[in-house]
C-alpha cells in the first residue's frame, strides 16, 4: 500500500470508530431532560387538593385526553397562557379534553386568586411540593404535558405555548382517542 493510502486507511479507520463509539454511548446514555423525555410511559399521577380543597389527580380523568399545565403566578410566560388554556378547555371540552392546572409550590389563596383574576374555569391542583414537576422533570414553567385517554404521556412541551401549538397537541389524540 502506498504511503498516502496508509493514512487515509488510518483516518477512515479512525472516523468509524468514532462513528461506533458515538452511537453506542448515544444508545445506551441518559434520555433527555424534559416533558418530552416521557412521551410513550404512563403518566405519573399524585393526588392533590384542588381550589376546592378536594382531592383530585390526574388519573381521576382517565379514559380522557388530558391537556395538563404546570404553572405559578409569579411565572410571566404562564400568565400569558392560560387565557389560551382556557379558551382550549371551552372550544374542546365536549370532545373529550380536560385541561388540567397544576399550580406548582404556591398557597390555596395565591392560586385561587390568580385563577379567578383570569376567569380560568379547568379544574387546578395545589401541587405545595411540586411532585408534578419532578416527576415531568419539567425544566422550567411552564410546563405543558398531553396525556392519551390510556394514561400514556403523548408529548411534553417545556416553555410557552400559543393556542394553534396547543391545538396541535390534542388535535390528533381528540380525532382518534384509541391513539
Amino acid at each position: 500500500m502506498p504511503k498516502g493510502g496508509a493514512a487515509i486507511f488510518g483516518a477512515v479507520l479512525a472516523a468509524v470508530a468514532l462513528v461506533v463509539v458515538y452511537l453506542a454511548i448515544g444508545r445506551s446514555g441518559p434520555r433527555p431532560g424534559g416533558p418530552g423525555s416521557l412521551v410513550g410511559a404512563p403518566a405519573p399521577s399524585y393526588t392533590l387538593m384542588n381550589l376546592d380543597a378536594q382531592p383530585d389527580a390526574l388519573d381521576r380523568y382517565r379514559g380522557h385526553v388530558v391537556l395538563m399545565n404546570l404553572w405559578a403566578s409569579w411565572c410571566v410566560p404562564c400568565r400569558a397562557e392560560m387565557p389560551d388554556l382556557q379558551r382550549l378547555y371551552e372550544k374542546d371540552r365536549a370532545k373529550n379534553l380536560v385541561v388540567l392546572g397544576v399550580n406548582q409550590g404556591e398557597s390555596l389563596e395565591r392560586a385561587r386568586s390568580f385563577a379567578a383574576s383570569l376567569g380560568i374555569g379547568f379544574p387546578i391542583l395545589l401541587d405545595r411540593n411540586q411532585q408534578y414537576g419532578r416527576a415531568y422533570t419539567a425544566l422550567g414553567l411552564p410546563t405543558t404535558i398531553v396525556v392519551a385517554p390510556n394514561g400514556l404521556v403523548a408529548k411534553g412541551f417545556d416553555g410557552q405555548l400559543t393556542f394553534p401549538e396547543m391545538e396541535a397537541a390534542v388535535a390528533p389524540l381528540l380525532a382518534h382517542p384509541s391513539q
